[in-house]
């Protein structure tokens, strides 16, 4: 069974294309959404998060105070360096667990948008990327988020440069509003299926 990765930049639509995978019963493992659970669950992740932030990064037992580490985190360099070496890891290995439990499907998706930064891209076989142009996305995530879009732009600068992603890639899904989806998630599918 192949492992593969899907990411792309924020408002590129990955979480659309993998539902598309999902109602082919690909079974996704959501990095992101794992990286919150863990950060709530994982007793040693909890403690180095409290280490690193102070008593204040839980507002109770299993609650992260989200407020204070963002203001903490995005305001010194050092320490979301430190948060995302603590993280990454974590997630890499409940990730490994999640794969080794999959059975009779012919591949797995991980799906996270910082595949590349984080390095977890070396665990797996192959990388989808989906993207699409500048202005729409920057449009999807005012819409979806309700930012402003000096926010997004903000957020967009600090993620790599989706053509590097594009670069890398073993598959590209373009969602650009032009090109349907389902048809070039279907070939992808069909090249890993056989």
């Amino acid at each position: 069974m192949q492992h593969l990765g899907i990411t792309g930049g924020i408002g590129s639509g990955k979480t659309t294309v993998c539902k598309i995978f999902e109602t082919l019963g690909i079974p996704i493992y959501y990095a992101d959404d794992r990286a919150k659970y863990l950060m709530s669950h994982d007793p040693v992740l909890i403690a180095g998060i409290i280490k690193l932030f102070g008593p204040e990064a839980y507002l109770e037992p299993q609650v992260l105070n989200r407020a204070h580490i963002a203001q903490v985190a995005f305001n010194d360099k050092e320490k979301l360096t430190q948060l995302n070496a603590l993280v990454h890891p974590a997630v890499g290995r409940d990730g490994l667990e999640w794969q080794a439990a999959q059975q009779d499907v012919p591949y797995t998706l991980k799906e996270a948008a910082l595949l590349y930064e984080s390095g977890s891209y070396r665990s797996l076989d192959k990388i989808i990327v989906v993207t699409a142009p500048l202005e729409l996305r920057i449009e999807r995530v005012i819409a979806r988020d309700g930012a402003k879009r000096e926010d997004v732009e903000a957020r967009i600068s600090k993620q790599m440069p989706e053509a590097e992603k594009v670069n890398l890639a073993d598959f590209v899904v373009y969602n650009d509003g032009v090109q349907a989806l389902i048809p070039q998630v279907m070939g992808i599918h069909w090249q890993l299926s056989t």
